[in-house]
């Protein structure tokens, strides 16, 4: 039944495995409205591009002079860990990135035809030399240095993925970061061919911090241009563009509350790895950090333990896969602060409820601006719901590797713990136009209107929200409602539909209310067609009950494991919004871990520990 369920999957976006069904995700249809939306993001992406070109402050960075550097006045930490053994396979000539090997038989990695753009683009951007920096052997810096000279010889055959902006990028970050490792005891041809290389490739990116894509990309661009202006000597006027062109993006990408603006928490990660050594290289070179980067570093701590379950990995939106518990674990070493996770963050649209060891992290807003669209997701009220080390419900979540493959189904509201009604998502993406070329596949609508209520009451904690993202196709308002015991041993859920138009009547539209389960949850049904027994890793237990609904229990992914996707089940509630407008469900706690078993395993009668 797992046999070919990828291509199934690519192929729709329901997430009811092995039999996928059909769900629409409101890209099919073309009305007037559609094409106006469309021409006008297109004309949008234009303006904000002539408009950036004649920017001040924009106009200063892409013309900043950048002379070959004498030499480096600093090399900044690199807080991405390398793993020696992995140099020991990149010495034998073999090159495995983003799921996917390669044996170089003798010939340099740039020479070969790319198995895949990913594997190409972590290939380019180098960040694997913390890999032969982390062996620290003469014979690991040889070769770094023989690659590198290869590199700055022939980028190769992907020399068009070697150029985007975003990968010059992080090679001009890695190269930097890894300098001290790279030129020590190097001969003197190669530090000259190495200084002008880095001269050169930052020059290319001074125009791609306006023509980069809005989000990550632009601002990991500016964070480039940043590190060079601060390491490489005689860059006076680089560095001040940079920083001045670094404050806008930060103020722009990062909201009040800390979150980014493409509301993906992964993000969090990504720049937090960069700016917290960037940080430090402005205290280096005893130059003030512009009060921006101080800022937003400050705000961004604690959006990291808002998003953190209890066993340490982040919740499944908008594009968040794996947490690499190694890189999140050195960036909370740099937060002095370490008190609770915040419970409401109103300007990312999460909230976050959280009793004794029971958390519940929830999607309480609107997809993000269009512009920063390209991955977020349809996932409006969806949340995920965890007790001690244990994840009970979680949202599908994004691979780690073959992203392309599962990017569209794993953005459907059915990859998410919310209610799909008529197997529609509740936004629409781009899809199936021309323009995707020019604009990839942002959301062009969805959800307008989110509203947020929350509070306590009755030794419970208290949250409601409602979208209308139904609204316009359906006339149905999606309200969802949770009540937290303060006890953490309870979890209480109401979803409501209701007419989007005052005085309307629902028409007749089925629904399915989905609950995607952790892989290491097992179900177990009783004869009660409403009920369902739900065994955790530790030997915790908790029963899942709907009372007057049919409960289905059907195969589900897991899509952000650390191996690739994984088989899991879901919890499916089936309806009709006119005939059941209301239904309430339950997750109660009704066996407790044994004692002393707290880490996910049994202790066997012989002690010998195995999973259950």
């Amino acid at each position: 039944m797992w046999h070919g369920l990828a291509g199934r999957f690519h192929s729709t976006a329901s997430l009811s495995a092995p039999r996928a069904g059909t769900q629409r995700t409101h890209v099919s249809r073309d009305s007037l409205a559609e094409r106006l939306r469309l021409a006008a993001l297109v004309a949008g992406q234009w303006m904000r591009a002539l408009v950036g070109r004649a920017d001040a402050s924009a106009l200063g960075l892409a013309y900043a002079p950048v002379p070959v550097p004498e030499r480096l006045l600093i090399a900044p930490q690199d807080l991405r860990t390398g793993d020696p053994t992995l140099a020991a396979e990149i010495y034998s000539g073999r090159f495995a990135f983003a799921g996917k090997a390669v044996q170089l038989d003798g010939r340099a990695p740039f020479e070969l035809v790319p198995p895949s753009v990913d594997w190409a683009a972590t290939l380019h951007g180098f960040g694997w030399l913390g890999h032969l920096h982390a062996a620290n052997t003469t014979i690991a810096r040889a070769n770094a240095r023989a690659l590198v000279g290869d590199w700055i010889r022939n980028p190769g055959v992907a020399r068009a993925i070697a150029n985007r902006p975003e990968v010059t990028a992080r090679r001009v970050i890695s190269w930097l970061t890894q300098a001290t490792f790279l030129l020590q005891d190097a001969e003197l041809d190669f530090y000259r061919r190495f200084m002008r290389s880095l001269a050169r490739q930052v020059r290319q990116l001074r125009r791609g911090a306006t023509e980069a894509p809005d989000g990550y990309p632009r601002l990991l661009i500016i964070i480039a241009l940043t590190f060079a202006g601060l390491c490489m000597s005689d860059q006076g006027r680089l560095l001040k563009a940079a920083q001045r062109r670094l404050s806008e993006e930060l103020d722009r990408q990062i909201l009040p509350d800390g979150g980014p603006i493409t509301r993906n928490p992964g993000m969090l990660i990504d720049l937090l790895l960069d700016l917290l050594p960037l940080r430090q290289a402005f205290t280096a070179r005893n130059q003030p950090a512009p009060a921006a980067l101080m800022n937003a570093i400050d705000r961004m701590m604690p959006m990291l333990r808002f998003f953190r379950h209890g066993d340490g990995a982040f919740a499944h939106f908008h594009g968040m896969g794996f947490t690499a518990a190694d890189q999140l674990a050195t960036i909370l070493a740099f937060d002095d602060a370490r008190g609770a996770p915040v419970a409401n963050a109103p300007y990312s649209g999460y909230q976050r409820l959280d009793a004794k060891n029971a958390v519940v992290i929830a999607d309480t807003g609107p997809p993000p601006p269009l512009s920063v669209s390209w991955e977020a997701h349809a996932s409006c009220l969806a949340f995920e719901f965890s007790t001690g080390r244990n994840r009970i419900v979680v949202n599908c979540g994004m691979p780690a590797v073959n992203r392309d493959q599962w990017r569209q189904v794993a953005r459907s509201t059915a990859a998410h713990s919310t209610a799909v009604i008529a197997d529609t998502s509740s936004c629409r993406f781009l899809k199936g136009s021309p323009l995707t070329r020019l604009v990839g596949l942002p959301i062009v609508d969805g959800p307008k209107t989110v509203d947020v209520q929350r509070g306590t009451r009755n030794e419970a904690i208290l949250l409601r929200a409602s979208h209308d993202g139904y609204g316009a196709e359906f006339g149905v308002i999606h309200q969802r409602s949770w009540r937290l015991a303060l006890d953490g041993h309870r979890l209480d859920g109401e979803d409501v539909f209701r007419p989007a138009a005052e005085g309307a009547e629902l028409a007749s539209h089925p629904f399915a209310i989905r609950f995607h389960l952790h892989p290491q949850v097992t179900v177990e049904r009783f004869d009660d067609p409403h009920t369902a027994l739900l065994s955790l890793p530790n030997g915790e237990a908790w029963a899942f009950a709907a009372p007057h609904v049919p409960l289905a229990v059907e195969e589900s992914i897991y899509l952000a494991a650390s191996g690739g996707p994984r088989r899991t089940s879901q919890l499916v509630l089936l309806g009709d919004v006119r005939d059941t407008p209301r239904l309430v469900w339950t997750f109660m706690r009704t066996r407790e871990a044994p004692s002393g078993n707290l880490n996910g395993t049994y202790i066997g009668s012989r002690g010998t520990a195995r999973p259950r």
